[in-house]
């Protein structure tokens, strides 16, 4: 007994020794001025760099040999919510040390929120707030299918009100959580609502990762088994002028297969940054000779944002054009900055106070 007894304590012993010697790691660090240190323990790596979007590329950090602790404080930040992760010997993953992830089913990245003096239109306010709901419907493929369902302040499934819909698509490997975890869509409409500057609505948010060779799967789904299943569970009104459909990236491009090519289910039609080069896009628009004054009586906003340093400026510069020479009213709009969240929750914000007017 005595033995066990000894050799429990040696294990305990040992094992408040190893923790004790563990490094406090506290990453990121965001400073007073906005400058920002990132850590990460890893004593036994020959490199290790920041790779953010905070910079134009990746930066080496220094080891404390003492500890085994790689850091690096950049200079003060833009307010903003910015991804990043570490190249550890070459290998990314995102920082133990921080639990505020990225939802992407492609890379590993986490977030660092950088706040301003004042509330940004992203950032948690005191005002009356939303709720998100997760929904599953039955794909065409018989599948689950996931739904985030975005209800404004003062939502009653059994009022009176009913309330306009924004179908929101995520980009390519994101999730269908990704609008609310990355984009905060839910904070940007509680925020927007309460200032009266837009009309409360409903977000849903599907996941559609079908693949760029399957886009078409994901909107048979949309039309087919989303739709009737948001118009069969929730208050909403059901008119083509109370839809609005909006994506990021391939989820901007399935924007414009979607919206365009079911005129008679969405007035509304937003992309932002949209990827086209897909199957479904030459399908549907290679040869496509449009009743221009049907499209332009017909849709209420149709439009396409992007960064000016979008890696993908020069696809989504070629569905512009082909719009605006087809003759469509195409509002357009190009700001700093690339192919990035950063840029979203600008894109939805001023998209949000257009709809349903």
């Amino acid at each position: 007994m005595k033995n066990i007894l000894l050799t429990l304590f040696i294990l305990v012993s040992c094992g408040t020794f190893l923790i004790a010697q563990r490094p406090s790691v506290i990453s990121p660090e965001v400073h007073p001025d906005n400058s920002v240190t990132f850590r990460f323990s890893a004593r036994n790596a020959k490199s290790v760099s920041l790779d953010t979007e905070i910079l134009p590329k990746p930066v080496e950090m220094a080891k404390d040999s003492s500890t085994g602790v790689w850091s690096i404080t950049i200079p003060p930040v833009k307010p903003d919510i910015y991804p990043y992760s570490f190249l550890v010997d070459g290998i990314e993953v995102n920082d133990p040390n921080n639990t505020y992830l990225f939802a992407n089913e492609g890379f590993k990245h986490s977030l660092v929120d950088i706040k301003g003096d004042k509330p940004l239109v992203h950032s948690l306010q005191n005002v009356p707030h939303g709720k998100i709901t997760y929904c599953s419907y039955q794909t065409a493929q018989d599948r689950t299918g996931t739904l985030l369902i975005y209800t404004p302040p003062g939502f009653d499934a059994n009022g009176k009100t009913k309330y306009p819909v924004l179908y929101l698509i995520h980009g390519g490997s994101d999730t269908e959580e990704t609008w609310t975890k990355v984009g905060k869509a839910n904070l940007i409409a509680d925020n927007l609502i309460a200032e009266g500057k837009m009309k409360p609505m409903i977000i849903v948010m599907p996941y559609a990762n079908t693949g760029l060779m399957m886009q078409s799967a994901f909107g048979t789904d949309m039309i087919n088994k989303i739709i009737p299943y948001v118009e069969s569970n929730y208050p909403v009104l059901t008119d083509r002028n109370n839809r609005a459909i909006t994506g990021f990236s391939v989820g901007g491009g399935a924007t414009l297969n979607i919206g365009l090519m079911n005129l008679d289910k969405f007035a509304y039609v937003c992309a932002y940054a949209p990827y086209v080069q897909t199957p479904e896009f030459r399908a549907n628009f290679g040869n496509w000779n449009p009743d221009v004054a049907a499209y332009n009586s017909q849709l209420k906003k149709l439009s396409i944002y992007v960064g000016e340093s979008d890696q993908y400026i020069e696809i989504v510069n070629s569905a512009v054009k082909l719009f605006k020479e087809k003759g469509l009213n195409l509002e357009t709009m190009y700001v700093p900055g690339g192919h990035t969240w950063m840029n979203c929750k600008l894109f939805l914000a001023t998209t949000l106070p257009q709809l349903f007017k």
